[in-house]
């Protein structure tokens, strides 16, 4: 097999970031040679599986000569077949020269602007409509590939896990929980959540209603006072950023999705379907691309807050109905986003990049 270098120069941990390490992960079960390189000091070097050699580099700006200096002396090093990059800033500092080896395969996961990619040699989007913004952006599309994110089956949680996590927050014992995940940034749409938390009963069925709010991020003292003005704070759980998110959608009733437009894919969408939980999502173009509307999900229009709110009650209202549609998603998720099914397919490419 190819030795593959994986690059990530972010500093904190997010959807792109947990994904990086998952595959880097999956490969080194496979017998896969690799290697991973992260930026000094950042939440991924804390995260590294066990057995992943890892390499540590500055990263400091996407400008730095000093960085890209030391990035360069890394990969003269280390000597990898294929070296694949992970958002911006990693990307940015990777230099390769056109040739057979080492192959430079950028791998983005948002709709960002191109001009930092096109110095690859090869491209891998994580949705389809992300695939052709590529393309349509001038990127030659015979080097344009498509691979989904893939999610892992959850940690086992116990029960007594999930009591002690909601007596940490709070919550009664009694309590109907919904929960989202994400960071606090504006794309996340959690302001519409809130709006619609708002609109709901204080109690369904003789239960109090709660909202958990995992995550964390710049929008998060807007968001609490928000919730404070809407009266809804004293009902609303927040954990902070978690790496382990598990007892959470574990305690969950139903999970929430409100994010907008400009959401790529949305790894909650997959944790809730591998969770076996109910969920309602908001209509951005990632969901649009891989739910299945009233099978494995309720979907409603993006920043329509009332929308959510009916959602919400529906699927609260019937949970025999919201818990199959949790089956179908979850059976999808077995099927179409395995850890095996995408590991197949980088590898293929790998090979097909490298002519192996």
């Amino acid at each position: 097999m190819p030795f593959t270098l994986h690059i990530v120069g972010s500093k904190s941990l997010g959807g792109a970031e947990r994904f990086a390490l998952r595959l880097v992960s999956a490969l080194a079960e496979r017998g896969a040679p690799l290697a991973l390189v992260a930026r000094q000091g950042s939440e991924v070097v804390g995260q590294t599986p066990a057995g992943v050699p890892l390499h540590e580099s500055p990263m400091k700006t996407v400008w730095d000569p000093l960085s890209k200096l030391a990035l360069s002396r890394l990969l003269k090093r280390l000597r990898p077949d294929l070296a694949q990059t992970y958002m911006g800033r990693a990307t940015r500092l990777t230099r390769l020269p056109s040739g057979r080896r080492p192959v430079h395969v950028a791998r983005l996961g948002g709709y960002y602007k191109l001009d930092g990619y096109r110095h690859a040699h090869a491209w891998i989007g994580n949705t389809k409509g992300l695939c052709d913004y590529m393309v349509q952006g001038g990127l030659p599309a015979e080097r344009v590939f498509h691979i989904y994110n893939f999610i892992d089956p959850p940690p086992a949680v116990t029960p007594a896990t999930v009591t002690a996590a909601r007596r940490e927050l709070g919550i009664p014992d009694d309590a109907l929980l919904l929960m989202t995940a994400g960071r606090f940034v504006e794309v996340k749409g959690q302001c519409h959540l809130l709006d619609a938390f708002a609109r709901l009963p204080r109690e369904i069925g003789g239960r109090p209603l709660w909202l958990v709010m995992v995550g964390d991020g710049l929008l998060r003292p807007a968001l609490e006072a928000q919730a404070a003005t809407l009266g809804i704070a004293p009902r609303i759980a927040w954990t902070g950023w978690r790496t382990d998110p598990a007892p959470y959608f574990e305690m969950a009733d139903l999970v929430v999705f409100p994010s907008l437009e400009n959401e790529t894919l949305g790894n909650v969408i997959l944790e809730a379907w591998v969770h076996d939980k109910p969920l309602v999502t908001a209509a951005f173009r990632g969901a649009r691309e891989i739910v299945h509307a009233d099978e494995d999900a309720l979907m409603v229009p993006c920043a329509d807050a009332p929308a959510l709110a009916d959602a919400i009650r529906h699927a609260l209202a019937d949970p025999a109905a919201a818990q199959a549609m949790a089956a179908c998603g979850r059976a999808r998720v077995l099927r179409e986003f395995s850890r095996d099914a995408i590991v197949d397919q980088y590898l293929a490419l790998y090979g097909r990049l490298l002519g192996v």
